[in-house]
């Protein structure tokens, strides 16, 4: 099959693409940034007149240096520059256990060097142990930079050929021996967002192993991997618990984690991966013990406190479910390694007609002049990630079972809220002046905190800041949206403004006030049974409320425009932020009206992929093979012949009907053949691991 185009970013100045990549070095932290390829070209013309382009690429093997080599050697003939000429190529490949930039200088007409480059700059040599060690981080690397249909990683760096690392069992053998071999050296390479120490099970080495055997459906080749990891650390009992799930050997994975806990019985990840195959059973009475266990076995770990607030949210507890999400300890987003580059002086970004596709035209000129109405750029949820993003999800997901009116409600019988503690506070004052041997206990349901933060109870303590910037933030997101005078007031009166809570900044604060001398020895007796709320917490139900004032507004407009038979028009890219809105707040099928209706204005891939989860889940295969063919030649159109998410849909379509009839159904769509071709791999793939399905 014919490769993606190559895209060239021109530089300003010969090299400085090499060198804002060797400054980048020593900042590197986990998995490092795409590999890098510099070409020099020389006219033709003119023999001394020279330019540098370069672009960046995933999924390339890099197990040695003759194989990057003919990576570069791919690119000297390119039919849309016959003006010049490459004469060298350098390609960069980072070796994240090691800390070393492997490069590869290949010469045209000439020979190859291969060398590596630390964060000082120096050159070392390169050896077999690095070449594997970069080999596996290459290929975890193309899982992590890989796009899941959405299009927002292609959008997010300009320019990336993104290729598919395993494409056959022999390259599926040389990729688990190199990751046995250097498993325990996995935490070295960090970790997702969410998990605050890397371990044995949680880092990036076992996300891209979980992450390529779901993908592939490779149970098999997973489960004996872990089977032989076992018996050198009982902690990878938790991966290969995953693994057999997914594989539906549910017997031995019960008996699995059952030897294992009784061994372990303080390993987090055991205790979760037992909670959510109770979950997945509905036995929440079980799921509840076993997530409990895992907050105490990690207090500081945010996956245990969700996972019991998940719980709590099945069980229908509410209250509890807040004070749990009230105790997540929550940690900064760090974004990964992206290439930080000079400002080129243009870029060439061509489409191969393999690729041209009338209907997945995104129409730039008409995209950049569209209007989005400045109350949906300001909805910040959308920019959620990490530890921030699941917690709205579950607070979300709390709002759409019991609406937003029980939900204040809830939050003011657990939370201490701004009006009451004002009142009391005024109240213990006048109290305290006639009694001055009055207890000096401030929030007597607030216990001195434990162990990193924790309180006895397992609820932890606020941090000492400052709440002014936040409050002033908050002020401006409330402003109202001006999109329908009535709708804005309709929303105003149905989704009530929610009351700041008191965080401990403030108690503290009021405590530390020396003009008072009673104010220390206040006693707060309406607040025994009241927690104090976490400041990012009562952002999030700010947030929310933006979210819901807005959501609101728009259906109010919506049921509007129906009655009275009128066009209610919004252009594509309100209607894509619309979607999404509705998808936070966990109403689909209006989402899936907003996003239908961005496609009829433009294609999105965004939307798109969320019009192919609806089809997903009511089961509508032929509708989701043809939004399946759009989204996989727009990948291929912006140069990523791999998506590990649209291939893991085509595998279990395959699973489902047959690889046979998804190929008929394919080819009986009337889009041109090359087109076709592209998903045609996809099936490709899945007969090559010889996924369920795929045998006729």
């Amino acid at each position: 099959m014919v490769a993606p185009a190559v895209p060239e970013i021109v530089e300003e100045e010969i090299d400085s693409a090499i060198e804002s990549r060797n400054d980048a070095l020593p900042t590197l932290r986990e998995l490092g940034p795409p590999d890098l390829v510099h070409l020099v070209k020389q006219s033709i013309k003119s023999g001394n007149k020279q330019s540098s382009v370069y672009h960046h690429v995933t999924g390339i093997d890099a197990s040695s240096s003759a194989s990057l080599a003919a990576y570069v050697n791919t690119l000297t003939y390119n039919p849309n520059d016959k003006s010049s000429k490459v004469t060298s190529g350098l390609y960069c490949c980072y070796n994240a256990f090691s800390r070393l930039d492997m490069r590869v200088d290949v010469k045209i007409p000439g020979g190859v060097e291969s060398y590596c480059i630390d964060e000082r700059g120096d050159k070392r040599v390169a050896s077999e142990t690095l070449w594997m060690e970069t080999f596996l981080c290459g290929v975890l690397r193309a899982y992590a930079y890989a796009d899941d249909g959405s299009g927002e990683s292609i959008k997010k760096i300009i320019g990336v050929r993104r290729f598919d690392p395993i494409t056959s069992t022999e390259m599926e053998h040389r990729f688990l021996d190199a990751a046995e071999r250097l498993f325990f050296k996995g935490p070295q390479l960090g970790s997702e967002p969410e998990v605050q120490v890397p371990n044995n099970a949680s880092n990036h080495l076992t996300t891209g192993l979980l992450n390529y055997i779901h993908t592939t459906g490779r149970y098999t080749s997973g489960i004996n991997l872990f089977e032989k990891l076992r018996t050198r650390d009982l902690e990878v009992s938790s991966l290969l618990a995953r693994v057999m799930l997914s594989a539906d050997e549910e017997v031995q994975a019960v008996r699995l984690l059952h030897d294992a806990i009784a061994k372990l019985p303080m390993d987090y990840s055991l205790l979760d991966c037992q909670a959510t195959f109770c979950q997945s059973k509905g036995r929440l009475d079980w799921a509840l013990e076993c997530a409990k266990r895992g907050v105490t076995a990690a207090p500081s770990e945010f996956s245990t406190w969700a996972k019991l607030a998940e719980v709590y949210v099945g069980r229908e507890q509410w209250d509890l479910a807040l004070l749990t999400l009230n105790s997540c300890p929550m940690f900064t987003y760090q974004e990964k390694d992206l290439p930080r580059m000079p400002e080129p002086a243009r870029i060439l970004l061509p489409v191969l007609p393999e690729s041209m596709l009338d209907e997945i035209d995104e129409s730039p000129q008409g995209q950049y002049g569209e209007q989005v109405h400045p109350s949906l750029r300001k909805l910040h949820a959308a920019g959620y990630k990490g530890t921030f993003h699941k917690a709205y999800s579950i607070l979300t997901e709390i709002t759409a079972k019991i609406g937003w009116d029980q939900l204040l409600r809830i939050r003011s019988q657990v939370f201490v809220m701004e009006e009451e503690y004002r009142s009391e506070k005024q109240t213990g004052s006048n109290h305290n002046a006639s009694n001055p041997n009055a207890s000096t206990t401030a929030l007597r349901g607030t216990p001195s905190p434990g162990i990193n933060g924790a309180e006895p109870d397992g609820h932890m303590n606020s941090e000492t800041n400052s709440r002014t910037d936040d409050e002033e933030t908050l002020n401006d997101k409330r402003s109202p949206p001006t999109s329908s005078l009535d709708s804005a007031k309709i929303a105003d009166e149905s989704i009530e403004k929610p009351e700041h809570t008191i965080t401990s900044e403030i108690v503290k604060a009021g405590n530390d006030d020396s003009t008072d001398p009673t104010s220390a020895n206040t006693t707060y007796t309406q607040f025994h049974n009241k927690r104090l709320c976490e400041r990012w917490l009562d952002n999030l139900f700010m947030v929310l409320y933006e979210d819901l004032r807005i959501y609101t507004i728009w259906r109010t407009d919506m049921a509007r425009a129906q009655s009275e038979s009128s066009d209610y028009r919004k252009s594509a890219e309100e209607w894509e932020i619309l979607g999404e809105l509705a998808e936070r707040l966990h109403h689909f099928p209006e989402a899936v009206e907003a996003y239908q209706a961005c496609l009829r204005v433009r294609f999105s891939p965004r939307a798109m992929k969320g019009v192919l989860k609806n089809y997903e889940n009511q089961g509508k295969n032929g509708e989701m093979l043809q939004a399946m063919i759009r989204l996989i030649t727009w990948q291929y159109r912006w140069y990523s012949e791999f998506s590990p998410a649209l291939l893991r849909t085509i595998r279990k379509l395959i699973e489902s009907e047959g690889a046979v009839k998804v190929r008929s159904i394919v080819q009986a769509t009337s889009l041109p053949q090359p087109v076709l071709d592209l998903t045609h791999r996809y099936v490709e793939l899945c007969v090559a691991f010889r996924s369920s399905g795929s045998e006729a």
